[in-house]
């Protein structure tokens, strides 16, 4: 239920009462912020909408739970418990990319993680904020038989957390646009993270969502950047030391599975046989939401509209 002092108005879901909306963020890099720097760290697409989530008068407090390289694993077991406790109004989860990017991926328990982390939230009465992501391969353009791997994973992750956001009541927004992801003045050197420009749409985007359903009362937040896009000398920079440590991250544990999917892709074209690795991810992936109950056992909070 909402922190003592608040109520939730019936019907639109909107938010009323005499303390501030408590707004919380879950997820990794992407919603801390990677790619969208100020002094002293980052800030990203949360932190800029949570600026318009309240009024003037009286802003909304924010706290923001995620963490670079988060799966979904960390964020139910680490990050809701912590979410839970600040009893939010509006809680954001936004996670999946980096589940893809694992030799463990494994569509059916990252379901039950997302589907035990929305559910605890809206169980206690926060409206969520979701969002389907493009995939790895496609931001880094990697060859085909690199990239139909994680285009698959990924494709699963979205149709889950499409799954979850209906029945949840969510807030949804599709950021897997193919216009969106070939715009590079939205991205930032890595490829994989939004730039200023990103960071600034995707918080616009969660905004007019939100106004939609009457839950913000703030001015919605600038699409344009403060400060100039980084130079190809920096960007280059940038990929010499902080983006190299990632790569190698990722190398060590995603590069030998990558490979091994890539040879398996491979087989399968030169074979004819390319449906059966579909039709294998479309059955895991039926799977996972099967075992999903069709209705939580309440009522989410608010009506669902638009998103």
């Amino acid at each position: 239920m909402p922190a003592q002092g608040a109520c939730r108005a019936r019907g639109r879901g909107r938010l009323v009462g005499t303390r501030p909306v408590r707004f919380v963020a879950l997820g990794d890099s992407l919603t801390q912020g990677v790619g969208d720097p100020v002094d002293g760290g980052w800030r990203g697409w949360a932190a800029l909408l949570a600026d318009g989530v309240g009024s003037d008068e009286q802003p909304a407090v924010f706290r923001n739970l995620a963490v670079s390289g988060a799966l979904s694993r960390d964020v139910a077991e680490d990050q809701t418990p912590r979410a839970l406790d600040f009893r939010p109004d509006i809680a954001s989860v936004v996670v999946g990319v980096n589940d893809t990017l694992r030799r463990t991926f494994d569509i059916g328990r990252l379901t039950r993680h997302l589907d035990e982390v929305c559910g605890a939230l809206a169980a206690r009465g926060a409206v969520l904020l979701t969002a389907c992501l493009p995939d790895p391969g496609a931001m880094f353009a990697l060859p085909a038989p690199l990239a139909r791997p994680l285009a698959r994973r990924q494709r699963a992750v979205n149709a889950v957390v499409h799954a979850l956001s209906d029945r949840y009541g969510a807030v949804h927004l599709h950021a897997a646009d193919p216009v969106w992801v070939a715009d590079r003045s939205m991205w930032s050197a890595d490829r994989l993270h939004p730039g200023e420009r990103g960071h600034r749409m995707l918080a616009r985007s969660f905004h007019d969502l939100l106004a939609a359903r009457g839950l913000v009362h703030g001015r919605p937040p600038s699409t344009e950047p403060q400060r100039p896009r980084p130079t190809r000398a920096e960007a280059l920079l940038w990929l010499a030391t902080a983006g190299t440590g990632w790569v190698a991250r990722r190398c060590t544990d995603l590069v030998p599975q990558l490979l091994r999917l890539a040879g398996d892709e491979m087989q399968h074209w030169a074979r004819g046989t390319s449906a059966r690795l579909d039709r294998s991810a479309e059955h895991a992936l039926s799977a996972a939401l099967a075992a999903v109950s069709p209705e939580p056992s309440f009522r989410p909070a608010g009506a669902r509209m638009g998103g």
